[in-house]
This record gives structure tokens, C-alpha cells and sequence, in this order.
């Protein structure tokens, strides 16, 4: 076979139905939010899977805050693809129409079951990526290309990299903004992502508002005791506050408007 060849009654690419992105005064306050204090705060706040774990930072440093628009791969079968002419059939797939759908902003969040060998993507679908305004990628899996996408600069989260395009191994670029698994955690088209050097953290879409609320008041707390905490003041008084580290809190509060 050497063409896309998609089963009987399933039209390929799968694509979920348009959503709607945050607010842009959202992502600015969440911006002030590190990836460790968003999983601290989902998990109070009752949601545990959201730490993704396996893809690390390539760019040192780097911080992307953004709406997820995911694409999923799934196991190859050779009936779907093979042959020839696979790699070109990828243009006929969801890894192409994924970065049509791109927005600026937006953060391409990759379903790859952590494979060491497909190359979910490589130097032109980046370059073209960021092009479309797009601000970062996570990937559960591999990319290709690493020394020419390092000068592209776009802000990477990957699990690592292989000589391998997209189709050539094992799995195939299925379906985008659709649900998707990304390293055990369920990540759904809009929901917010925020990656650092500390790794890529899924916020619900429904609970930003709450975690950007809740999250600057923490991170104001956490100024104060670092501050007490590095002239010498006690663990336990400080981190976390008790009742009279929180009254000094309140006061240092006014003191700094």
C-alpha cells in the first residue's frame, strides 16, 4: 500500500469541533504562575493528574503559557499507511492539518506514548509553527532535526530525539484537537498549559480563573517567607505560615501597598 487508506466509515483526519481560547488578560496573569505552584494548587484543589511528566525543557530558562491544541498519535497499522509513499501521506494527516489549525498563542500539545522513535516533528513543521504564531511545544515523544531547531527557538518540551520522521516507526498522526493522553495526564483542546525548567503543568479551562486567583496570593506568601527564611527566621513559623507568621505577612502586605 502507499497511500493513506483509512478504514471503512472513518474519514481521515480526525478533527474535534473548534474551541474557544482564553482570554488573553487570563494568560497575562498566569504568566505570574510557575508550573510548581499550578500543580500544588490543582491538587488542592482536588486534580491530581497534571504534571507531564517525561517531556524536560530544551530551552533552559524558557517559559510558554498558552491554550493547548493537541494532536494524537496512535499505533501504526498497515492497512491506514504503509508502503512508499507513508511519508507523503503525512500531508495528508492530522500532523499537517494540526498546524493549520495553529493560532498565536497557542501551544502544540503532542499525544506520542512516549516513543523513542517516532520524530513528531522536525526543523520545517517547527519553523512553520512558530510562523503561525504558535509559542511552544510539549510532546510526550521525540522530535527530529535537533540541531537546526535549536536556532528556530522555539521553546520545547520533549521526551527526546531521533533521526526518524513522523510515520516511520510505529505510530501515526491520527487526529488533533480531539482529547488526548499526554504522559497519563488527559489534556483537552483549550485547556491551559504552562511549562517551565520545571516541566509542562495542564490547567482545566474551567479552573484557570480559580488557579490564577488563588495562585498569586500563594506566590505572595512564598516572597515573604523566602525573604524570612534566608535572614535566618524559623521553618516552621514560616513555611508554611502559622498564625504568627501570618499576621507579620498581613503587615508586610501593607507595607508594600
Amino acid at each position: 500500500m502507499t497511500d493513506l487508506i483509512p478504514p471503512s466509515g472513518i474519514q481521515l483526519p480526525i478533527s474535534g469541533p473548534e474551541f474557544q481560547r482564553p482570554d488573553p488578560e487570563l494568560i497575562k496573569r498566569l504568566y505570574g504562575v510557575s508550573s510548581a505552584t499550578a500543580s500544588a494548587m490543582l491538587h488542592k484543589m482536588g486534580i491530581r493528574q497534571t504534571f507531564i511528566q517525561g517531556p524536560v525543557p530544551r530551552k533552559p530558562g524558557s517559559k510558554v503559557v498558552g491554550p493547548a491544541v493537541t494532536l494524537q498519535f496512535m499505533p501504526q497499522r498497515e492497512d491506514v499507511a504503509s508502503g512508499l509513499a507513508q511519508e507523503g501521506s503525512e500531508k495528508k494527516s492530522a500532523l499537517w492539518s494540526v498546524l493549520d489549525a495553529v493560532q498565536p498563542g497557542d501551544v502544540l500539545t503532542i499525544g506520542a506514548h512516549g516513543d523513542p522513535y517516532t520524530g513528531c516533528l522536525g526543523e520545517m513543521l517547527i519553523t512553520y509553527f512558530k510562523g503561525r504564531g504558535g509559542v511552544g511545544i510539549v510532546v510526550d515523544g521525540c522530535i527530529r532535526d535537533w540541531p537546526h531547531v535549536q536556532e528556530i527557538g522555539v521553546p520545547l518540551w520533549t521526551v527526546g530525539f531521533t533521526p526518524n520522521y513522523a510515520s516511520q516507526a510505529s505510530l501515526y498522526p491520527w487526529a488533533y484537537n480531539v482529547p488526548t493522553a499526554i504522559s497519563r495526564v488527559l489534556v483537552l483542546p483549550g485547556d491551559i498549559i504552562i511549562a517551565d525548567d520545571d516541566g509542562a503543568v495542564m490547567i482545566p479551562a474551567q479552573m484557570a480563573e480559580r488557579v490564577a486567583e488563588q495562585t498569586k496570593e500563594h506566590e505572595d506568601w512564598e516572597v515573604f517567607s523566602r525573604m524570612k527564611l534566608a535572614e535566618g527566621g524559623a521553618l516552621k513559623k514560616y513555611y508554611p505560615l502559622n498564625e504568627e507568621g501570618q499576621r507579620e505577612y498581613e503587615e508586610w502586605r501593607k507595607t508594600q501597598g
